[in-house]
C-alpha cells in the first residue's frame, strides 16, 4: 500500500475511534439489560451486531471481561463465552492487521528495541507463548495486539494462541453474568471455581521467570 493511502486509512481509523469513544456509540455494551433487550428485539441480526460491536469495543482497548459478563447475562454462560471470545479474537485480529499494514514502519522506528525483544521471545513456539501472555493477569491486550502486528510473528499462531488464552477468563465472566441474569447460584459457584483456578494458573505463570519476560515485553508501562 502506498504511503499516502496508508496514512489516509490510518487517519480514517483514528477518526472513527475518536468519534466512537467521544459520542459513546458502544456504551450500550456495558449495559446488560440494554444488550439483552437488543438481542430479543433483533434476533440473529442483533447477534451479529453484538459480535461486530464487541470486536470494535475490545479492539479499541476496552475490557473484554465486560463484554463477556454482558454476553453471559444476555445469552447464557456457554453462548456468552463463545460470542464474547469470538468478538475479542476479531478485535485482536483487527488490531494486529492494522498494525502490520499501517503502523509497522513508524512503530518499529520509534519502538525498535521492544519489537526486537518481542521477536526474540516469541520466535519459537509463538502459539504457546501468546497463549501464556493472554492467561497472565498482567500486560495490555491492546499493546500485545499492536506489538505483535509490528513484529515478525505470523498471524495464525497469534490468533490461535490469543483465542485459547482468552477462553478461561471469558468463561469466568460469562458464567458470572449468566448466574446474575438468571439468579442461578449454581452458575455463580461454577464461575467462582473457574475464577480461582484461572487465578492460580495466572499466578503460577507470573512467578515463572520465562513467563514474566513475555509479560514485560507487552506491558504498557515497559
Amino acid at each position: 500500500m502506498p504511503n499516502g493511502s496508508r496514512w489516509l486509512a490510518f487517519a480514517a481509523l483514528v477518526l472513527f475511534g475518536y468519534l466512537t469513544i467521544h459520542y459513546g456509540w458502544l456504551d450500550f455494551i456495558t449495559n446488560q439489560n440494554a444488550v439483552a433487550d437488543y438481542l430479543q428485539t433483533h434476533g440473529a441480526a442483533g447477534l451479529l451486531g453484538l459480535t461486530l460491536s464487541g470486536a470494535v469495543f475490545t479492539g479499541l482497548g476496552a475490557p473484554r471481561q465486560v463484554l463477556a459478563f454482558v454476553s453471559g447475562f444476555a445469552l447464557g454462560g456457554l453462548n456468552g463465552t463463545a460470542i464474547s471470545t469470538l468478538a475479542t479474537a476479531m478485535g485482536a485480529a483487527g488490531c494486529f492487521l492494522t498494525a502490520r499494514w499501517l503502523l509497522a514502519k513508524s512503530l518499529q522506528q520509534r519502538f525498535g528495541h521492544r519489537m526486537q525483544q518481542f521477536d526474540r521471545l516469541f520466535r519459537d513456539q509463538p502459539l504457546i507463548k501468546v497463549m501464556m501472555v493472554r492467561l497472565l493477569p498482567v500486560g495490555s491486550n491492546l499493546v500485545t495486539n499492536l506489538v505483535a502486528g509490528c513484529s515478525g510473528i505470523r498471524f495464525y499462531p497469534f490468533l490461535a494462541g490469543s483465542t485459547l488464552g482468552y477462553l478461561p477468563q471469558m468463561l469466568v465472566f460469562a458464567l458470572a453474568g449468566a448466574g446474575i441474569g438468571s439468579a442461578d447460584s449454581y452458575q455463580l459457584a461454577i464461575s467462582s471455581g473457574v475464577f480461582i483456578l484461572a487465578s492460580v494458573i495466572g499466578a503460577l505463570l507470573y512467578h515463572n521467570q520465562r513467563a514474566r519476560r513475555l509479560a514485560d515485553s507487552v506491558s504498557d508501562t515497559h
